[in-house]
């Protein structure tokens, strides 16, 4: 997968949370998840794309895995919650892009799911895909629907358990953040040998925020930076997706996902009226097969009060915040429909404050490339 042209967080000194993460710092850290991403550029006016997220590399109608949903604020479009608050369980692909586009991102997943299965709807009950979506409307002529099946197709066959392409890429081609060129953020924890060792990873489609709400390690950083003024209602949003390799139930998945809001919260948001904000979190440790043909079927799942599940939570804030920041590092400036802009985080001056703040520690040569005298 490609690389991103800006550095992340964690390599400039940014160290959030105390949790170590993963040896790639995203969700492909969680053992068999893929991603793949499709970008869709075109002219000036189209800014748009899709990402997908795999749970593992089989058939995921006939290997579903244990999920959950959480709604945090429900203004948005997604496809195919129900069935998983319903039943607890996953069994497509998860892609997310532009609002307008899920119709057809859905039928494409659908063409790929058919292709896989020749039971689906006839031997075997009917499939449930999952599509979640953030607006791409400043950036990208969403009426235009640019998404195509032939997108949706290339996203997924490209998905990969290597390192997660972040920022400008995929279904975050057109986002905006806290008034700041937004996009795709990933991270991931590892929890002590004492509590498994599980790992826990989250990628974020981050479009939601106003400057003066961005707060960045405790510090508010977007009233402190230089030429920031306040800006109109929010209207974004943010779909969250948490993987874990640890064995869960769906009502402990649940329980990670609510807690994603504290990570949110550490970066500023609010969760305005417009910004539909939306949690799917699964678990790779069991699989759940579609024909099982035994009466009883036997899961393995943590202590709720024990010590594995108190790290899991503190795992879901530390990667959620920092796949929040991390997409807004790594994503570049756009210049999309009628001319619209969103620039890039100002980098530089972000490290200068945070480091006057105090919560900065360099540990990178790159450091001086971005921020001089660093």
């Amino acid at each position: 997968m490609p690389t991103p042209s800006r550095p992340g967080p964690r390599e400039l000194g940014l160290c959030l949370g105390t949790l170590p993460p993963g040896p790639h710092n995203d969700i492909t850290d969680v053992a068999g998840v893929r991603v793949g991403h499709t970008s869709v550029i075109e002219g000036h006016d189209v800014r748009t794309g899709v990402t997908v997220v795999l749970p593992h590399g089989g058939n995921p109608f006939r290997e579903k895995v244990i999920a959950a949903v959480h709604t945090i604020n429900g203004f948005g479009k997604p496809f195919g919650f129900e069935q998983v608050r319903e039943l607890g369980t996953l069994e497509s692909p998860i892609a997310l892009t532009g609002t307008l586009s899920v119709p057809r991102v859905a039928d494409a997943l659908l063409t790929w799911m058919l292709a896989r299965d020749g039971e689906i709807a006839r031997e075997a009950p009917t499939v449930n895909l999952l599509v979640g979506e953030c607006s791409d409307a400043f950036l990208n002529d969403a009426r235009g629907r640019h998404v195509h099946e032939g997108h949706v197709l290339a996203a997924l066959e490209a998905a990969g358990e290597g390192p997660v392409a972040q920022g400008s890429v995929g279904a975050g081609v057109g986002m905006t953040a806290f008034g700041y060129k937004g996009g795709v953020g990933s991270a991931s924890r590892r929890l002590s040998a004492a509590c498994g060792p599980y790992t826990l990873g989250a990628l974020l489609v981050s479009n939601y925020g106003r400057p003066e709400q961005l707060t960045i390690a405790g510090v508010p950083v977007g009233r402190l930076l230089p030429n920031q003024t306040p800006s109109e209602q929010e209207r974004g949003s943010v779909m969250v997706i948490l993987a874990t390799d640890a064995p869960l139930t769906a009502r402990q998945l649940g329980r990670l996902g609510r807690r994603a809001v504290h990570g949110l919260a550490r970066t500023g948001s609010t969760s305005g009226h417009g910004s539909g904000d939306f949690v799917i979190a699964f678990s790779t440790a069991q699989r759940i097969p579609q024909d099982g043909e035994t009466m009883e079927l036997s899961l393995r799942c943590l202590q709720d009060g024990g010590p594995a599940m108190e790290a899991l939570f503190q795992a879901v804030v530390e990667a959620v915040e920092e796949a929040v920041i991390s997409s807004l590092f790594r994503a570049e400036t756009i210049t999309g429909r009628d001319g619209h802009t969103r620039e890039a985080l100002p980098v530089a001056q972000v490290l200068d404050v945070l480091r006057r703040s105090g919560r900065l520690f360099p540990n990178s040569a790159l450091v001086d490339s971005v921020l001089p005298g660093a």
